[in-house]
Formats: structure tokens, C-alpha cells, sequence
């Protein structure tokens, strides 16, 4: 969820274009053609509230700048909170602080759980939206884990990234036969992750 500021900003056609990386003719055209709202100064310039903006951004499968979002009022940000499983500590807390220091400004909150049981309680007490689930988690099949996750509704249903060490394609295809949206192979590229993070919000 977004953080909301008192007074909303409002940007001009040529900011506008600049947000989005195109003239400041093609933004014209989006508003006057209906398709990014907008509103007339009495010096009849355009102005386009924040809210408007990243909503035709969104729409488009655009990238959102965070100053742009940050000026939001509305619940546009959707990520959720996320949740980090992986018994590797390190590993856990650098995901953790990246993503904290990426989204900490939109109200998202992040979890960490280091094995299968504090998993299993954060996914019923929190719900949370995004799951990063290590494959390989000790003592636990994480097959068997990812199909309960998504068999189980007390789980909430949240989009799953798994991440392991396994090289073969093979268990690629298992995990996402069982439900899986992403998998990623260890070294976990957080730029990576953050930009998908980012489509599907």
C-alpha cells in the first residue's frame, strides 16, 4: 500500500513524456485521445494527476519510477507483503534488506522464516501476497511443500518464486506443473527478481 502524501502533485505534458521516455507530442496525444486523463488549466495546458499517470503506466505493463508512486495517494502498489523462506540465514537476510529498502516506502512488509514449521505459521498468521521459497530446505520436500501451498487455502494463494541450487531443467517443470509463477536458479539475481516483482504488482 502506498503511503500517502497531503497535497497531490500534478505533472504537465512534457513531464509526463519525460516519466515515460517519449515526446512530449505522444503524451499529447494519449490525453487527447482518451486514453491517460487529464485536466485543463484555465491557460488551457494539460495537467495529469499522479494517481492517473501510474494507473495508464500500469496498464501498459510500463515501469513505474518510485518517485512517481511515491507521490501517489491511492492503493496502486499491490505487491502485498512478502514472505522469504530459506534455511541459509545470510542469504535470507540480504533478500530481506533489499527488498525492505526497495519497497519499505509503499507500507510493504517483509517476513523471514528460516525453516519448514515457521514457514507453515507466517503463511496462515500473515497471508502474505509473494512467497520466495527455497527449493532445498532441509528435512522438507519442497515438491511436497509448493503443492500444499497450493492446495491448501488457509495459505492464502500467494504468487510463488522458488529459488534453488538444482541445475536440471527437470525440476523446473515439476515446481511450476505444481503452481510455481517463477524459478530461479541460485546465485539469485535481486535486480532480477525486483524487476518481476515489479510486472506483477
Amino acid at each position: 500500500m502506498l503511503k500517502k502524501t497531503d497535497k497531490p502533485e500534478v505533472f504537465s505534458a512534457l513531464e509526463v513524456a519525460n516519466i515515460c521516455g517519449v515526446v512530449n507530442q505522444t503524451a499529447i496525444n494519449w490525453i487527447k485521445g482518451g486514453h491517460l486523463k487529464a485536466f485543463t488549466t484555465p491557460g488551457g495546458q494539460y495537467r495529469v494527476y499522479p494517481d492517473d499517470l501510474a494507473s495508464f503506466m500500469k496498464g501498459r505493463k510500463m515501469r513505474i519510477p518510485e518517485h512517481l508512486a511515491k507521490k501517489c495517494t491511492g492503493n496502486l502498489y499491490e505487491h502485498g507483503d512478502i514472505l522469504i523462506v530459506d534455511d541459509d540465514k545470510g542469504l535470507n537476510c540480504v533478500i530481506a534488506k533489499f527488498l525492505q529498502k526497495k519497497y519499505e516506502s509503499f507500507g510493504v512488509e517483509i517476513f523471514q522464516a528460516f525453516d519448514g514449521f515457521e514457514a507453515g505459521v507466517l503463511m496462515t498468521e500473515k497471508h502474505p501476497k509473494i512467497l520466495i521459497l527455497d527449493l532445498d530446505l532441509p528435512g522438507v520436500d519442497g515438491f511436497s511443500l509448493c503443492k500444499k501451498i497450493r492446495e491448501n487455502e488457509n495459505f492464502g494463494k500467494p504468487m510463488i518464486f522458488v529459488v534453488t541450487a538444482l541445475e536440471d531443467a527437470e525440476s523446473e517443470k515439476r515446481v511450476k506443473e505444481l503452481g510455481v509463477n517463477y524459478f530461479f536458479k541460485k546465485p539469485l539475481n535481486l535486480i532480477e527478481l525486483a524487476q518481476i516483482l515489479d510486472e506483477n504488482s
